[in-house]
């Protein structure tokens, strides 16, 4: 039988080649995941902070700037988890001691439950330091210019 022929590329460099490249690709196309941007390099708070993306009252759902309304005159709120400690577990928002983020439902009209929607606050409660609204429990963040 005769020996294969040596290959300039193994099958793994191969492999790697496409991952970096896929990976690549990907970032410049917006479309890694937070697992993936902490793989890529630079941390996901690094990530998160070059693509930022912000999002002004006046463009908020009606009932997220009554909901921001609500938050700086420190109530009352419609529901029990609202002014909770959220744990930012996610890990999108910046990086900050335990405690420092609360979220706030944003009431989605025709739901009967908290619905998906809600502001995340960091600060103290009515003098929030900055604010986040996000439309999709938590997979992405828009943070909130007044």
């Amino acid at each position: 039988m005769a020996a294969a022929a040596p290959r300039s590329f193994s099958a793994s460099k191969l492999a790697l080649t496409g991952v970096f490249v896929a990976t690549v690709w990907a970032g410049m196309a917006g479309g890694l995941d937070a697992s993936a941007r902490e793989t890529a390099g630079g941390g996901v708070e690094a990530a998160a902070e070059s693509r930022a993306r912000s999002i002004t009252l006046a463009e908020l759902p009606e009932q997220g700037r009554q909901t921001y309304r609500t938050i700086l005159a420190g109530g009352p709120f419609r529901h029990d988890k609202d002014g909770t400690v959220f744990g930012n577990r996610e890990r999108l928002l910046p990086r900050e001691r335990r405690g420092h983020y609360r979220e706030y439902t944003v009431p989605t009209p025709g739901v009967r439950h908290r619905g998906a929607r809600r502001i995340v606050c960091g600060g103290r409660p009515t003098q929030p330091e900055a604010c986040w609204y996000t439309a999709d429990h938590y997979a992405s963040f828009r943070k909130i210019v007044p």
